[in-house]
């Protein structure tokens, strides 16, 4: 059966972080179907941060619970450079984290990832023999990381995490998604993100079309149902877990994805 890795987002921007409460849901949210969590670095009051020590914190609380995949971020819009940016990797439990394919708009907001961003970044992560989840937002970002990829030696297979849904990006359609998914290389893996998601068919339609990861949380979207936000990640997490059971496949677990992904546990 194909197993479906099913990554968790499950901290709003912006919004406050208690440690425990964070912990509690992310367990629940693996004994429904997640295997991988994706934190910022923040602060208890949920802006962003250089200094890992919040962000360990919770890592902790949450691996105290539960033996699930610690991905960590290099991004979020801010004044932060990408040597900060790159400061959670110095948490030495970090298995995976997000490598950002380009400049975006995000919003009103500039995403800035230079080409030396991206190198920066790109050696970061290595050295650390840390996954990288390659976020792009757009097609020609694909492009961008061919280009570094001649420079730098990059570890298969790749991942790539397509992300839809921002102004500015690509947009939560089937006409789209095709585009995207027929200019990633044959050799990778590949998952999306669907922000602001009101909806469950485009991820539908991305598992359909063979999404190894599908990434759910609060960071993106609470949206349950019409006219229903939900309470707690687990909430969600046991919806998609429901579709991908519905569509004849499977949940992977953190042991499992470790394997898909090609991951040696810290």
């Amino acid at each position: 059966m194909r197993k479906v890795i099913i990554s968790l987002a499950p901290v709003a921007a912006g919004s406050p972080v208690d440690k425990y409460a964070l912990a509690e849901d992310v367990a629940r949210s693996v004994q429904a179907g997640a295997s991988m969590c994706h934190l910022h670095c923040r602060k208890p009051d949920g802006s962003l941060t250089p200094d890992i020590t919040y962000m360990t914190e919770c890592f902790e609380e949450i691996l105290k619970k539960t033996d699930v995949i610690v991905q960590a971020s290099t991004g979020g819009v801010s004044e932060m450079n990408i040597q900060e940016r790159c400061s959670p990797l110095d948490y030495a439990k970090v298995e995976s984290a997000s490598l950002n394919g380009g400049t975006t708009n995000l919003g009103e907001a500039v995403y800035i990832n230079s080409f030396d961003d991206i190198r920066y970044c790109a050696d970061a992560v290595y050295k650390r023999n840390i996954l990288p989840e390659t976020e792009v937002f757009d097609i020609g970002m694909l492009h961008n990381m061919e280009l570094v990829r001649k420079e730098l030696p990059f570890q298969e297979p790749r991942l790539f995490n397509l992300v839809f849904g921002h102004a500015g990006g690509m947009q939560p359609t089937p006409e789209m998604l095709s585009a995207f998914v027929s200019f990633v290389p044959g050799d990778s893996l590949w998952g999306v993100t669907h922000y602001g998601r009101d909806n469950w068919t485009f991820l539908a339609m991305a598992i359909a079309m063979g999404a190894s990861v599908v990434r759910i949380g609060f960071e993106d979207s609470a949206w349950l149902a019409e006219g229903l936000a939900a309470e707690y990640n687990y909430q969600v997490v046991e919806k998609l877990a429901a579709l991908i059971s519905a569509m004849g496949l499977g949940t992977a677990t953190p042991e499992e994805a470790r394997r898909i992904l090609g991951i040696r546990k810290k």
